[in-house]
């Protein structure tokens, strides 16, 4: 969150995202994931099979096919850790042809980091508090 904040994104997760009831949950329910090296944790991150609720309606664009796929969600990097993403996205790609993620217009890094990885911007689509994230699919 600070991170997010000091790099002109400071609403995506303000003070409260992700819910840690969220974050519990994604635990319990054998979702999320950790990226580790030598002993150290370097990220997190959830990754669900699709369809997403959240990516049913897309706005200013289209997905690039409707291929099952997984999805990316609350990734986040320990202040060391670098290439979080790429793991992400290998561990993702082995359980689904295609891959969509999501990010808020203001998460300059993220974007710069999907597009590095291959992602394309598809459009539009809204999280359940109604705000504005730019979605993905590799």
């Amino acid at each position: 969150r600070e991170f997010m904040r000091t790099h002109g994104n400071p609403t995506q997760w303000g003070s409260s995202r992700p819910a840690e009831e969220t974050v519990r949950r994604d635990v319990a329910e054998g979702r999320s994931y950790l990226v580790c090296e030598d002993g150290r944790i370097l990220g997190v991150f959830a990754c669900l099979p699709g369809p997403d609720p959240t990516y049913a309606l897309i706005e200013e664009g289209e997905w690039q096919n409707s291929l099952p796929y997984a999805v990316i969600h609350r990734i986040a990097a320990a202040e060391s850790g670098r290439g979080i993403l790429g793991s992400a996205l290998r561990f993702a790609e082995s359980l689904a042809p295609s891959v969509r993620i999501d990010t808020h217009p203001d998460n300059a890094p993220m974007r710069h980091l999907l597009e590095r990885e291959g992602f394309c911007r598809c459009g539009i689509i809204y999280t359940d508090d109604g705000t504005v994230r730019l979605a993905y699919q590799k």
